[in-house]
């Protein structure tokens, strides 16, 4: 079974664990798990991935909840939530309409194990709660000329054991400029961050709007995501983090397919 499974997470804190690419599951005290964009394709040529082994076999990890940022093929991969729902008939899926229609098209769960949320809204999963933001704003940055997202593209705050977490889902480049974005997700106090960056392709923040996001926020703690998995689209978590000023917010690097205990 996977490490998650046996995992003792205290009182007080949550249990986050990092695939790769933005692909994560988080376990509380209780033991809910709930895993975020699972992607885990079997076919991986190695001109296109890193790792030619996807880093989980789903039948390991029991899950309670599946959560969809957008309808984008590496953060909804029905391949992938197929073989969650095989292991664990019951889980529920939550995430965009455009999601959950791909999800209802492609995959063997029903309609009754998924739930459509928008942002603004809020949904119990089990003893967590989410409540979900807007990552691109639908009407995109005309000034910046940055076109509408093409499907709807969500962030989350995970709300469990005391312990705010953010999932940016995959932000509009300019997401440090939009107070309204910026404003949904600090008014949760979220402690921990998990970002999607990068150095040069313009769709997401470069390393400087991640770091005045991340303190536009007011975050503790920012973690690289959206890396580590295709050989075209990676980048130096290092070299993101030491862009960050000795002040805060502290960088913390996750390694591939590890668990971090939050609070450690």
């Amino acid at each position: 079974m996977h490490s998650l499974v046996n995992l003792e997470v205290p009182n007080g804190a949550v249990a986050v664990h990092w695939f790769e690419q933005s692909t994560f599951a988080v376990k509380d005290s209780h033991g809910t798990v709930v895993q975020i964009d699972p992607y885990f394709p079997h076919d991986r040529p190695a001109d296109r991935f890193i790792y030619t082994e996807p880093p989980l076999d789903e039948s390991q990890l029991p899950t309670d909840y599946v959560l969809l940022t957008h309808n984008h093929a590496d953060h909804t991969w029905p391949e992938s939530i197929n073989r969650i729902h095989n292991t664990s008939p019951e889980v529920r899926c939550v995430g965009p309409e455009e999601s959950i229609a791909q999800v209802l098209s492609d995959t063997d769960v029903d309609a009754d194990h998924t739930t459509t949320i928008h942002a603004g809204e809020s949904s119990g999963l089990g003893t967590l709660t989410v409540h979900a933001i807007y990552a691109k704003p639908p009407d995109g940055h005309p000034d910046a000329d940055i076109a509408p997202p093409d499907v709807t593209h969500l962030g989350y705050i995970i709300k469990a054991d005391g312990v705010t977490l953010y999932f940016s889902g995959d932000p509009i480049n300019t997401f440090a400029d939009h107070d309204e974005l910026v404003n949904a997700v600090a008014a949760h106090n979220p402690d921990i961050g998990f970002l999607t960056n990068h150095p040069t392709e313009g769709e997401f923040p470069f390393y400087d709007g991640c770091v005045k996001m991340a303190q536009r926020i007011g975050l503790k703690h920012a973690v690289p995501s959206h890396r580590s998995c295709f050989v075209t689209r990676d980048y130096d978590p290092d070299e993101w983090a030491g862009q960050f000023p000795a002040d805060g917010p502290q960088p913390l690097i996750i390694p591939r397919n590890s668990h971090i205990i939050y609070p450690s």
